[in-house]
């Protein structure tokens, strides 16, 4: 994978920045999705929404990213009582580069799309976790497990990656 760091998404008020600059020195849950609004997308925000609370006490914050627009992204969050924080990759750029992009089948089609998926980011950015094309519903609950326990042997180590 290359370094997905320098990719520019849109955050929730509408700024450019650098994932870099989105991690922010943070342990980061970053799921991807494919849509605001629909059934699937819904349940996995609503599942991270309640789980949020318990991944900050771990110190990790989570972020949904999807093509959809801020606009949309303030809608869903509105319409579902989301509080998780949302950025837009417009074109897919991260999405693609982190390996989210590929075929999908849906109503017995197969064509190339969003590939529901989660990473975890160490505060420094590097990437040290990560599932491809995964099922929404639970999912939120496995990845609070992965995070305590990335967090747990890090603190056994006693070392950063």
């Amino acid at each position: 994978m290359e370094n997905v760091l320098s990719y520019e998404i849109i955050d929730e008020d509408g700024l450019k920045k650098r994932l870099q600059e989105i991690i922010d020195n943070k342990w980061t849950v970053l799921y991807v999705y494919p849509k605001d609004n629909t059934p699937g997308c819904t349940l996995e925000a609503k599942e991270f929404s309640m789980l949020l609370s318990e991944f900050e006490k771990i110190g990790f914050q989570v972020i949904g990213v999807s093509m959809d627009t801020i606009e949309s992204h303030k809608r869903f969050k509105a319409r579902h009582s989301l509080t998780v924080r949302l950025v837009s990759d417009p074109e897919g750029g991260l999405i693609k580069a982190l390996g989210a992009w590929g075929k999908k089948r849906s109503f017995g089609k197969v064509r190339e799309g969003v590939l529901r998926s989660t990473f975890i980011f160490s505060p420094n950015g590097v990437l040290v976790w990560k599932k491809i094309n995964v099922r929404a519903k639970g999912h939120a609950y496995k990845v609070l497990e992965i995070a305590k326990k990335i967090k747990s042997d890090i603190l056994e180590k006693g070392q950063m990656p």
